[in-house]
């Protein structure tokens, strides 16, 4: 794997649009934030750019994303928000460039496919973590989520155990390998494609917002029927946010895991607070982790250098 170099007092980190439009009030509302852990800021020049539900044309946000990648003063890049449309211009994607220049990559939801591909494409380890008009500018954003973007300036071994939230053993067993995932309904939509996912001997890291129980049971099964679920060495599972079904008739969510994981074979934990949730723990893919269901934790080793 590829590490990014840490962040310093004074470097600059830059922010882009890699997906749906953003409120440039919002942009400016999480900017002081990054100014106070010393940083400077570099907005892309189609950031407030607005195609329909896409921030700007493939081309605009394309080439927001290359400028940041050969920029040498950019040290990380920080992403807006999510939505949808990375997939869009994956293909595209100068993975060279992204190999030659390993920076910071931070952001979450959508760009689970973008994480993906350039991790299956460069070895580089990225970040899944909050975003800056998505959750930075939010009155609610809270302090421990604040305390995650620490990682950035030390290399830090990340522990999740109960102290942040309950826990709970779907399948028991102690496991390690590398972490990768993010938004289920994203990774899903990988397959079949040159990016999709490479579960084999990972840690798979799964979360989503928004999706009623009927829809995320489709998905692990597709999952399920792809082998995705039987070659992982263990599987995390993050916060599944308004979940709630609308049918008069549904199994809970949490009925759902049962029946995919409780005799799956592999370690599996559900409880983490990974994902459209506050707080917002994040977490370098790409790095290696521990998942032990006995103690309750899951480490993870260092995503800088």
């Amino acid at each position: 794997m590829i590490f990014p170099s840490r962040l310093c007092e004074g470097d600059t980190i830059g922010i882009i649009a890699p997906a749906g439009p953003v409120d440039l009030e919002d942009i400016k509302k999480g900017i002081p934030f990054f100014e106070n852990l010393g940083l400077c800021v570099q907005l892309g020049q189609h950031v407030d750019n607005v195609y329909g539900y896409l921030a700007g044309t493939d081309k605009e946000r394309l080439e927001d994303f290359h400028d940041m990648v050969v920029d040498p003063n950019i040290k990380a890049i920080i992403f807006a928000r999510g939505g949808y449309g990375t997939a869009r211009f994956v293909p595209s994607i100068n993975y060279e460039w992204v190999r030659r220049n390993p920076k910071i990559i931070w952001g979450y939801s959508d760009i689970t496919y973008l994480h993906t591909a350039i991790r299956q494409q460069t070895g580089l380890v990225t970040f899944h973590g909050p975003m800056v008009a998505s959750d930075i500018a939010k009155p609610h954003f809270d302090y421990f989520s604040a305390t995650m973007f620490n990682q950035l300036f030390q290399p830090t071994c990340l522990i999740y155990s109960e102290y942040l939230s309950p826990l709970c053993a779907h399948y028991p067993g102690e496991t390690a390998g590398q972490l990768v995932g993010g938004n289920l309904s994203l990774l899903i939509s990988t397959l079949g494609t040159p990016f999709e996912i490479d579960t084999k001997d990972k840690i798979l890291v799964i979360e989503d917002i928004g999706e009623e129980p009927y829809r995320v049971d489709s998905m692990l099964n597709q999952l399920k029927l792809s082998g995705k679920l039987r070659e992982a060495r263990g599987i995390v599972i993050g916060d599944f946010a308004n979940a709630e079904s609308k049918l008069n008739h549904s199994l809970t969510i949490e009925e759902v895991f049962h029946d995919y994981f409780s005799n799956i074979g592999i370690p599996v934990m559900g409880g983490f607070k990974i994902g459209h949730c506050y707080p917002h723990f994040a977490v370098p893919l790409g790095a290696y982790a521990k998942l032990s269901t006995y103690n309750k934790q899951l480490v993870i080793d260092p995503g800088v250098k």
